[in-house]
């Protein structure tokens, strides 16, 4: 099964953050939350607010926050 985040508030594009290579799929819940530990400072950059976790169509959890 394939997770991923979803943008979900915030003042971003999906353009603007699929040009950024921050629209990604994961094997695995650990390493998509792995990588959000790595990247939430550019999706933040990018505009984004707040993003949930799913896998497939499934909601895993959120929406969470990005801010500090």
């Amino acid at each position: 099964m394939a997770y991923h985040w979803v943008p979900v508030s915030g003042a971003f594009s999906r353009e603007a953050l699929d040009g950024a290579d921050l629209l990604k799929d994961f094997d695995d819940k650990g390493a998509a939350e792995e990588w959000m530990t790595l990247f939430y400072e550019d999706l933040l950059h990018e505009g984004v607010a707040e993003v949930s976790l799913y896998e497939e169509d499934r909601l895993v959890y959120g929406p969470m926050s990005l801010e500090p």
